[in-house]
């Protein structure tokens, strides 16, 4: 087996899966987002991962992606990344989205396995190299089978790893095993998408994390990061063991994580808090309660 040298992460450690703001009427908020992004990367975010699904991107039209990119890139300049989330069903309009995402002023393209088809590999690996051709942009895969359908696997990744602009993964696969190979034996940036994993996989050669949790408490985890950086393994693990039950209740409390994220930024009077878009509706009042909850025990110092 050859084994890669590691390579710098391309787009940073720290990222956020940023909400996208919405006003009362229900209309794209592009100066709330802009108040978000600043403070995320205020507090410690290196990128943003914007039109993502907890950015509700299957409801948002292909100028009101285009609008965010622009909004947001113009509020952080060149203080952090943007990573546009462009993937689709469809691999046309897919490699659309990458061309309108560059012209926008995006530093990289998320592409998502489509969902729903359940493409077999060689499709699902056509697919991927037609949207990396699409624009000169660096290309992060994104592997959320739960989501999708169909799983990115490992033979799959490791043929896609020699695309010169494919370049990174986001990895919800839950196949810790998996992602060890691929980061042995390719220079692909792996982040991770779970934030229950964003320690152990840096701790065995990631690049950091795409974070859905990062919307509220950013700078917490990024210390996870920068302690374990600094050496501090043991206070690494503290800090994420923290965060866990934020974790968990963001992301495993049965509603989606924007639905969670935008109620605590609401309840905390945060920017980014506010309308969803339907089908996703606001979080009852229990849910939220046990949101604050878990926010007070992972920022109060032990």
């Amino acid at each position: 087996m050859t084994y890669a040298a590691p390579t710098p992460p391309p787009f940073g450690r720290a990222l956020c899966a940023m909400v996208t703001p919405f006003t009362a009427s229900g209309a794209l908020d592009l100066d709330g987002a802009q108040r978000l992004a600043d403070r995320l990367v205020a507090e410690g975010c290196d990128g943003l991962v914007l039109n993502g699904t907890t950015g509700e991107s299957p409801t948002t039209t292909d100028e009101e992606k285009a609008s965010l990119i622009r909004a947001v890139r113009e509020a952080v300049d060149d203080r952090a990344s943007i990573v546009a989330g462009v993937g689709t069903a469809d691999t046309l309009h897919t490699a659309e989205l990458a061309r309108q995402a560059e012209k926008a002023g995006a530093d990289g393209v998320l592409v998502v396995t489509p969902y729903y088809s359940k493409p077999p590999q060689d499709a699902l690996e056509a697919h991927f190299r037609e949207v990396a051709d699409a624009s000169g942009l660096p290309v992060a895969l994104y592997d959320i089978p739960a989501r999708t359908g169909t799983r990115i696997e490992p033979e799959t990744v490791l043929r896609l790893a020699d695309h010169p602009r494919i370049v990174a993964v986001k990895d919800c696969s839950y196949d810790f095993l998996a992602a060890q190979k691929i980061l042995a034996r390719t220079g692909l940036a792996y982040y991770a998408g779970c934030d229950e994993h964003n320690l152990a996989l840096y701790a065995v050669g990631g690049a950091g994390y795409v974070s859905t949790v990062a919307n509220v408490v950013p700078r917490h985890l990024r210390a996870v990061l920068d302690a374990f950086d600094a050496g501090d393994t043991a206070g690494a693990a503290r800090l994420q063991q923290r965060a866990t039950p934020l974790v968990e209740a963001v992301m495993s409390a049965g509603l989606p994580g924007a639905v969670t994220v935008k109620a605590l930024l609401s309840a905390l009077d945060l920017p980014g808090g506010g309308p969803l878009r339907p089908p996703l509706r606001p979080a009852g009042r229990e849910a939220v309660d046990g949101l604050l909850a878990a926010y007070a025990e992972a920022v109060t110092e032990t």
